[in-house]
């Protein structure tokens, strides 16, 4: 059974431990990873919050008013394309057309920071105020 070690680069201790481990401590084969801290519970929070308020909105997309899942796809498509991530559209199984973009539940800290700021600066741009951040959702 392989053992698993998890450093958080939280303080320069941490970070020399983690240095040492890989160095020193890991065996022949070993992989070490390095990934971004992913998006918070606030994150989350405050960005459905913003896609609920532009559901409540009188805003429409494509002639209609939307839910707050439907804002939620497009603003993470419209924030992949205009962050150069791309977004694949493809031939469902019943012949619909279907978005493959990014999971924000696997969002960076920094991406979902990101696509926050790209969601309120559209609501800004459409005129779409944004109230303080309600304490139900935080």
């Amino acid at each position: 059974m392989s053992e698993r070690r998890i450093f958080f680069m939280s303080h320069a201790t941490a970070r020399q431990r983690a240095a040492d481990y890989a160095l020193r401590e890991a065996s022949e084969g070993d992989k070490v990873t390095f990934e971004a801290k992913k998006r918070t519970d606030d994150q989350n929070s405050r960005f459905h919050w913003l896609c609920g308020l532009l559901a409540k909105s009188p805003l429409e997309w494509a002639g209609k008013r939307r839910t707050l899942a439907q804002w939620k796809v497009l603003m993470v498509s419209g924030h992949a394309t205009a962050t150069v991530e791309g977004s694949e559209m493809v031939p469902g199984i019943e012949g619909e057309f279907v978005n493959l973009r990014e999971s924000t539940a696997l969002m960076s800290v920094r991406r979902s920071t990101s696509l926050i700021e790209y969601t309120q600066a559209f609501m800004s741009m459409k005129g779409i105020e944004i109230t303080e951040f309600a304490e139900e959702y935080a």
